[in-house]
């Protein structure tokens, strides 16, 4: 009995010295207070990040002010040129289309400054004139868009980037033989990797959406577009044929 109540004596006080003993450092993991921090803490390509969101947001906001209908056809322009070719007054339209800057106004600027300073040509080719000129309007059109294109593209690759910055840095910690420090960088590392990684498909997600919308609204205005300049060079086919069916019988009242 005595040598049972001397082994719980020994046990408690193996297990009081064990409590009492000082426990091994810990690393100390970095924390972060804010997102702020974590992006300035997420390494050098988290700045490219931040230039390429700021270059899409002001994209976005210029698209969104400038690719409207009103710069592309008006109604008070196309009735102005409507009632204008009927009256055939091509030198009047002519000054109407170099004080507007709608897209159809250059249009129609640049196919009548062709057929008067080319009277003898013949129609088709005015028609070729004004086809180029609307031609040239929708493809720059469609090169404004796509730079949100290229934005959503580039955004997610530089993002890998920096992920695979981040992994070859936790990858090199777990090599190193600093103790538990090296915890501390293979933290670090992984989330730089995982900043970047949002980063990069949160600016290329953001990109795409606004771009598809931009497409769908510069299809629409290339429509408008079109519809007007055919109306336009329509009603000036019909006034040059009409104008050519009098001219021969003016003549044969003269005889």
């Amino acid at each position: 009995m005595k040598s049972f109540l001397s082994l719980l004596v020994a046990l408690s006080s193996v297990t009081s010295a064990l409590a009492q003993a000082p426990a091994p450092d810990q690393p100390v993991l970095p924390r972060t207070t804010n997102v702020l921090q974590a992006m300035i803490g997420a390494g050098p390509v988290m700045l490219l990040l931040f230039i390429l969101s700021v270059f899409s947001v002001m994209l976005i906001i210029v698209y969104f002010f400038t690719l409207r209908r009103g710069a592309i056809v008006t109604s008070n322009y196309m009735a102005t040129a409507d009632a204008l070719l009927r009256k055939r007054d091509y030198l009047g339209l002519l000054a109407v289309s170099n004080r507007h800057g709608e897209a159809i106004a250059r249009v129609v600027q640049k196919t009548l400054d062709f057929m008067t300073k080319n009277p003898g040509a013949d129609f088709a080719q005015a028609r070729e004139i004004a086809e180029t000129e609307g031609t040239r309007v929708a493809t720059q059109l469609h090169n404004r868009v796509t730079y949100l294109a290229d934005i959503a593209t580039i955004g997610p690759l530089v993002g890998l980037f920096g992920t695979v910055i981040g992994i070859i840095r936790s990858f090199g910690a777990l090599g190193s033989e600093l103790g538990p420090t090296r915890y501390v960088m293979l933290s670090k590392g992984i989330s730089e990797a995982l900043i970047n990684t949002c980063g990069g498909l949160g600016i290329g997600i953001t990109a795409m959406i606004f771009y598809a919308f931009f497409r769908g609204r510069t299809q629409g205005l290339i429509s408008d577009l079109e519809s007007a300049t055919s109306h336009l060079v329509a009603l000036l086919s019909l006034q040059r044929s009409r104008r050519s069916e009098r001219a021969p019988a003016l003549l044969e009242n003269e005889f």
